[in-house]
């Protein structure tokens, strides 16, 4: 079945083809979810809250468009929703705290940890964590997911430009974040 069979079924009241949609599309959607959260927990939160926003605007769903783009979107304006409300928090954080002192120094980690790969995720995650919202998710669907430029512009809801503009914007962050590590990589 394939998934405009699956919505229409859903929108009849059919479970399992919602169910279909949800085993199909889950796991792109996770993965997609914990590159712009960075947490565990906040994605499968974003993927359920996706999930749910999805049933209930099934009827809102136009069968001009791939399921799985219009699902992807859902998921990163809910992802947004949560990396805005983490930055609230932090903001909260630093002005209760008040203290300006700077944050203690991590111990060094072991020979075992300090493998080029282990060294490469800390700064894209640090490199991800420059991006805006929408240049990181820009950025995971793209260069993560492998999807193309019109993909991204239905699931991201931004036209060609924008979507170009903000894949250009994180790779540039990317590599400045990155740039440390070419001379090791040689």
């Amino acid at each position: 079945m394939d998934d405009a069979t699956a919505v229409a079924q859903a929108r009849a009241g059919d479970s399992d083809g919602f169910r279909l949609l949800v085993e199909r599309h889950s796991r792109a959607l996770f993965k997609l979810a914990y590159r712009m959260t960075g947490n565990e927990h906040d994605a499968e939160d974003v993927v359920q809250e996706a999930f749910l926003k999805a049933h209930r605007n099934l009827d809102r769903f136009e069968e001009r468009s791939q399921v799985g783009s219009w699902l992807y979107r859902i998921a990163a304006n809910c992802a947004y929703d949560v990396l805005r409300k983490r930055q609230r928090s932090d903001s909260r954080l630093e002005s209760l705290d008040g203290d300006d002192s700077p944050e203690p120094q991590a111990a060094e980690p072991g020979p075992d940890r300090l493998a080029l790969g282990g060294d490469v995720r800390r700064h894209l995650d640090a490199a991800l964590e420059r991006m805006s919202p929408r240049e990181r998710a820009a950025f995971v669907l793209r260069h993560f997911e492998g999807r193309s430029v019109k993909e991204l512009e239905l699931a991201l809801g931004m036209d060609t430009t924008a979507v170009k503009q903000s894949v250009r914007r994180a790779v540039r962050k990317a590599h400045e974040v990155l740039a440390p590590l070419t001379g090791a990589v040689s």
